[in-house]
Protein backbone atom coordinates (compact mmCIF):
# COMPACT_ATOMS: atom_id res chain seq x y z
CA UNK A 1 0.00 0.00 0.00
CA UNK A 2 1.35 3.39 -1.01
CA UNK A 3 1.02 6.22 1.51
CA UNK A 4 1.17 9.78 0.16
CA UNK A 5 1.68 12.66 2.60
CA UNK A 6 0.54 16.18 1.76
CA UNK A 7 1.01 18.95 4.32
CA UNK A 8 -0.46 22.44 4.04
CA UNK A 9 0.87 25.18 6.33
CA UNK A 10 2.41 22.38 8.41
CA UNK A 11 5.79 21.11 9.47
CA UNK A 12 5.51 17.45 10.41
CA UNK A 13 7.27 15.85 13.37
CA UNK A 14 10.03 13.37 12.57
CA UNK A 15 8.25 10.32 13.97
CA UNK A 16 4.79 11.22 12.60
CA UNK A 17 5.36 9.50 9.24
CA UNK A 18 6.45 6.23 10.84
CA UNK A 19 3.52 6.20 13.28
CA UNK A 20 1.06 6.89 10.46
CA UNK A 21 2.57 4.19 8.24
CA UNK A 22 2.36 1.56 10.99
CA UNK A 23 -1.28 2.33 11.81
CA UNK A 24 -2.39 2.43 8.19
CA UNK A 25 -0.72 -0.89 7.39
CA UNK A 26 -2.93 -2.55 10.02
CA UNK A 27 -6.00 -1.64 7.93
CA UNK A 28 -5.06 -4.32 5.40
CA UNK A 29 -6.61 -6.96 7.68
CA UNK A 30 -10.06 -6.19 6.25
CA UNK A 31 -9.16 -7.64 2.81
CA UNK A 32 -10.53 -4.60 0.99
CA UNK A 33 -8.37 -3.73 -2.06
CA UNK A 34 -6.68 -0.40 -1.26
CA UNK A 35 -3.75 0.58 -3.47
CA UNK A 36 -2.92 3.80 -1.69
CA UNK A 37 -3.97 6.27 0.98
CA UNK A 38 -3.51 10.02 0.76
CA UNK A 39 -2.85 11.67 4.14
CA UNK A 40 -3.49 15.42 4.09
CA UNK A 41 -2.41 17.47 7.11
CA UNK A 42 -3.65 21.05 7.50
CA UNK A 43 -2.66 23.53 10.22
CA UNK A 44 -4.99 26.46 10.76
CA UNK A 45 -2.96 29.60 11.57
CA UNK A 46 -5.96 31.43 13.09
CA UNK A 47 -5.62 31.25 16.92
CA UNK A 48 -9.39 31.13 17.37
CA UNK A 49 -9.36 27.53 16.11
CA UNK A 50 -7.37 26.45 19.19
CA UNK A 51 -8.83 23.01 19.87
CA UNK A 52 -9.36 22.15 16.21
CA UNK A 53 -6.36 23.88 14.67
CA UNK A 54 -4.95 20.64 13.21
CA UNK A 55 -6.92 18.67 10.63
CA UNK A 56 -6.08 15.32 9.01
CA UNK A 57 -7.92 13.92 5.99
CA UNK A 58 -7.49 10.33 4.79
CA UNK A 59 -8.57 9.36 1.25
CA UNK A 60 -8.27 5.87 -0.22
CA UNK A 61 -7.24 5.08 -3.79
CA UNK A 62 -7.55 1.81 -5.62
CA UNK A 63 -9.94 -0.71 -7.07
CA UNK A 64 -11.96 -0.91 -3.84
CA UNK A 65 -14.50 1.66 -2.69
CA UNK A 66 -13.48 5.29 -2.32
CA UNK A 67 -13.42 6.15 1.39
CA UNK A 68 -12.70 9.48 3.05
CA UNK A 69 -12.27 10.26 6.74
CA UNK A 70 -11.49 13.46 8.60
CA UNK A 71 -10.29 14.29 12.08
CA UNK A 72 -9.71 17.60 13.86
CA UNK A 73 -7.92 18.08 17.16
CA UNK A 74 -5.30 20.11 19.01
CA UNK A 75 -2.33 18.26 17.45
CA UNK A 76 -1.56 16.11 14.41
CA UNK A 77 -1.53 12.75 16.15
CA UNK A 78 -4.87 13.24 17.92
CA UNK A 79 -6.48 14.38 14.65
CA UNK A 80 -4.97 11.38 12.86
CA UNK A 81 -6.35 9.00 15.51
CA UNK A 82 -9.86 10.38 14.96
CA UNK A 83 -9.54 10.02 11.20
CA UNK A 84 -8.21 6.44 11.45
CA UNK A 85 -11.05 5.47 13.77
CA UNK A 86 -13.57 6.78 11.24
CA UNK A 87 -11.83 5.08 8.30
CA UNK A 88 -11.63 1.79 10.20
CA UNK A 89 -15.37 1.94 10.89
CA UNK A 90 -16.07 2.48 7.18
CA UNK A 91 -13.77 -0.40 6.19
CA UNK A 92 -15.44 -2.67 8.74
CA UNK A 93 -18.89 -1.87 7.27
CA UNK A 94 -17.71 -2.64 3.73
CA UNK A 95 -16.07 -5.86 4.94
CA UNK A 96 -19.27 -7.01 6.68
CA UNK A 97 -21.36 -6.28 3.58
CA UNK A 98 -19.06 -8.43 1.43
CA UNK A 99 -19.46 -11.50 3.64
CA UNK A 100 -21.63 -14.30 2.28
CA UNK A 101 -24.31 -15.27 4.77
CA UNK A 102 -26.47 -17.22 2.29
CA UNK A 103 -25.15 -20.71 3.05
CA UNK A 104 -27.57 -23.58 2.72
CA UNK A 105 -28.18 -25.66 5.81
CA UNK A 106 -27.43 -29.38 5.87
CA UNK A 107 -31.14 -30.31 5.85
CA UNK A 108 -31.89 -28.22 2.75
CA UNK A 109 -28.97 -29.71 0.83
CA UNK A 110 -30.10 -33.33 1.48
CA UNK A 111 -33.81 -32.81 0.97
Amino acid sequence: MEIIFHARHAVLAEDFRSIVSEKLRTLQRFAIPIDGIKVEIIHEPNPRFGKTSHAVTLSTQGSGPFLRAEGQAFNDLAAFDQAVKSLELQLRKVHERLKDYGHESVREAKG
